[in-house]
């Protein structure tokens, strides 16, 4: 009897059953989550621009749910100040990333951005201010901007191999795995991920 084999189908089995779950799990109510959104407000002072900004309605319901279970969030986050030109593309002046890990903990009962409790969970996430220093001030009326993305992954690879080890008992390999287990994952793990983009008019006040 080819156990080997049989150990390779149970793990190709189990892994495959994770995803369908995970998906299964978000893909009941994906019609009716609130679509997510980025909102920002920027001013400048000088040669100083500030930019602040907050994701509305990125953990939908069914990945809040997976959090509680204990798997944590990464969110990426991407600030760009533009500066636009007439008759011309605007200029990318300076770009700003951040990565940030959302988590719920069970023994606290709260919500945490990058280890800052969230007092009203994870509806609305409070980002991290950014601000630049340009080389000189502005003249003129041309118009600024600061455009913001937001990129949240919740379920990675490396989660939802965790998550199969769980149910196959730990019986995989490294070796076992193949190719297309692996890229399975990787679909699995782009698909539970959200996004959102806004853009904001940098004021003078």
């Amino acid at each position: 009897m080819n156990t080997r084999g049989s150990r390779k189908n149970t793990v190709g089995k189990g892994l495959f059953g994770v995803g369908l779950a995970v998906v299964g799990l978000l893909a009941t109510s994906a019609g009716a989550e609130e679509a997510p959104r980025v909102d920002c407000v920027a001013t400048r002072a000088g040669r100083r621009v500030v930019a602040r900004s907050e994701a509305l309605g990125l953990v939908a319901p069914e990945l809040e749910r997976l959090m509680r279970l204990g798997l944590a969030g990464r969110l990426e986050v991407e600030l760009t100040l533009l500066r636009h030109r007439p008759w011309w593309f605007a200029e990318r002046v300076e770009t700003a990333r951040l990565t940030l890990v959302l988590a719920y903990s069970a023994r606290e009962q709260h919500w945490a951005l990058d280890g800052r409790a969230l007092a009203g969970g994870p509806g609305v996430l409070e980002l991290e201010r950014v601000a630049w220093t340009l080389t000189e001030e502005p003249a003129g009326e041309s118009p600024w901007s600061v455009e913001v993305s937001v990129r949240l992954q919740v379920v990675t690879p490396a989660s939802l191999g965790r998550m199969a080890r769980w149910l196959t008992q730990g019986e995989q390999t490294e070796e076992e795995r193949s190719a297309l287990t692996r890229g399975l994952l990787l679909s699995l793990a782009e698909d539970l991920t959200r996004g959102a983009q806004g853009r904001c008019t940098v004021t003078v006040p």
